[in-house]
């Protein structure tokens, strides 16, 4: 099993580390076994947090010891890490109308049009690899490294709700009026966080994103 090891991560959670480095095969592998772990519950887990390569387990340490969910984890992992099943995830579309703050200087840092920045940014399909930071916030990976870029130094005390952004390798869009430091060279009007739908969030982990740009929306 590749890089595959389990570590305490203080007295009440257990990391599983499943790779190295971000890619589709490893966001898989922790899928899989995030999913396992509810489908065969050992009574006691608590919380159960994806990473890009990692899963963090929390356990009540008043109803299991470390060694039990070291043991269940190794077995359940020997079933369902080596050859991870696919998620049955959707492929969305987002129109987006591509006219961020940050288009033009990222195109001028990476010496590129505008226009070349818009067609290798939705040139290809994205995964979902994960969900955090804000609810609905959908981490997409990953960019051309042509337009790969770092986060601004000073983030926006405001970024609006449906802002398009790069950041590293990453590409996002924000559900909510929210701070945030990545770069911004687009928007959607589509709502990817409500509280009242079911599920709330627009996109789950395993699904695929492409960007259609478009001049106006709707």
């Amino acid at each position: 099993m590749p890089d595959f090891r389990i570590l305490p991560a203080g007295d009440s959670a257990i990391l599983v580390q499943l790779g190295q480095e971000m890619n589709p095969k490893t966001s898989h592998r922790v899928h899989a076994l995030a999913a396992g772990l509810f489908e065969r519950r050992l009574p006691g887990l608590g919380e159960v947090v994806p990473g890009y390569a990692s899963l963090l387990v929390h356990f009540d340490p008043l109803r299991l010891a470390p060694a039990e969910v070291t043991a269940w984890l190794q077995m359940l992992a020997e079933d369902l890490v080596d050859d991870p099943p696919v998620p049955p995830g959707r492929r969305m579309e987002i129109p987006t109308v591509y006219d961020g703050p940050d288009l033009i200087s990222l195109a001028m840092s990476k010496n590129l049009s505008p226009a070349e920045v818009i067609h290798r940014h939705a040139g290809r399909e994205y995964l979902v690899y994960l969900i955090g930071f804000t609810p609905g916030f959908a981490y997409l990976g990953e960019v051309d490294q042509s337009i790969a870029a770092a986060r601004l130094a000073s983030p926006r005390q405001r970024v609006p709700a449906g802002s398009v952004g790069i950041a590293g390798q990453q590409t996002g869009i924000y559900p909510l009026d929210s701070p945030g430091g990545w770069q911004l060279i687009g928007r959607t009007h589509l709502r990817f966080f409500d509280p009242q739908a079911d599920p709330p969030c627009l996109l789950a982990p395993g699904d695929s994103v492409i960007f259609c740009p478009v001049e106006k929306l709707p």
